[in-house]
């Protein structure tokens, strides 16, 4: 068998827990998440030929995650990484901290979606550069302009939920 197939095996029972919580941020809803893995892994499979190996495996299969979540159903056209962004609700588990929920999405969608994937998703600035196809520095530019902006809005009126993940972004 393909090292690469074994590789995407792994990386499918090492990782699939992130891969769906990060899919439910871009979908909304965990249902739909485990959907879109499931779709994002078979076409995984069905191309790996199309891997070429020079980025992590799993920025590969992000990137085809990410794409497949925001595929139009009306007309089948796959939606650029902007429309991406722009369309991304809150993430799930942010349900029950409205403060949080509004101030991510009050960033810029280009900003919102590298959050994302970096604290919800659980990415690596490489592998956030590489599903986004920009550089590292580009990734870590827009989190601390992002984190700036969200201590800014939320320290307005701090809530619990909040505070705690300020603190664990810093």
């Amino acid at each position: 068998m393909d090292s690469r197939v074994l590789e995407l095996e792994r990386l499918y029972r090492e990782r699939y827990v992130a891969f769906r919580n990060g899919v439910a941020t871009l979908t909304g809803s965990y249902d739909s998440a485990r959907d879109v893995v499931q779709e994002a892994f078979a076409q995984a499979l069905r191309d790996i030929d199309q891997y070429r190996g020079d980025g992590p495996l799993a920025a590969w299969v992000w990137r085809i995650a990410v794409r497949v979540a925001f595929t139009s159903r009306r007309n089948g056209r796959e939606l650029t990484l902007e429309e991406v962004a722009e369309r991304a609700p809150a993430p799930p588990a942010l349900e029950s901290d409205p403060a949080l929920s509004a101030a991510l999405r009050a960033l810029p969608a280009r900003r919102r979606l590298i959050v994302y994937l970096r604290y919800f998703a659980d990415l690596s600035y490489a592998q956030i550069a590489a599903v986004c196809g920009i550089s590292e520095g580009t990734v870590a530019a827009s989190l601390s302009q992002a984190r700036a902006e969200l201590h800014r809005t939320l320290e307005a009126e701090p809530k619990e939920g909040a505070v705690r993940w300020m603190r664990r972004t810093n």
